[in-house]
């Protein structure tokens, strides 16, 4: 399995505190991606001078905030399967969303932390 990125992403009602926040330690806002799922849930890459990366997600419907792991890979049918067979559960259950340009789901482990799987589709 071929990994891509690796970087903490963080899931809140409140994106733009935790955005101002990061942006005051140094990280650039880079990309924003809006309506994913078809919902009002939009992703905030943001990246420091170093090359750390961190991912702000803005979701009205979270009980509270998550810190999950965000994992990109080149093959998203193989690490889906590779983390089903570790034990994980998708969070939306069988779904997986598709944007046209990247494939994704929330995964939870046995213990209760997650990692949020995606794969940008290359054309």
């Amino acid at each position: 399995m071929q990994i891509t990125a690796f970087n903490p992403m963080i899931i809140t009602k409140d994106a733009k505190a935790a955005k101002e926040l990061f942006e005051a330690l140094g990280f650039e806002h880079r990309h924003t991606k809006t309506g994913i799922n078809d919902k009002d849930i939009t992703s905030f890459d943001l990246k420091d001078p170093n090359g750390f990366r961190v991912n702000i997600v803005q979701v009205e419907q979270t009980p509270q905030d998550i810190a999950s792991i965000r994992m990109n890979v080149r093959d998203f049918d193989e690490a889906y399967q590779f983390l089903l067979s570790k034990g994980f559960k998708n969070a939306q259950g069988d779904k997986v969303t598709d944007t046209g340009s990247s494939k994704a789901t929330m995964m939870v482990s046995p213990s209760g932390y997650t990692i949020s799987l995606a794969e940008h589709i290359r054309k």
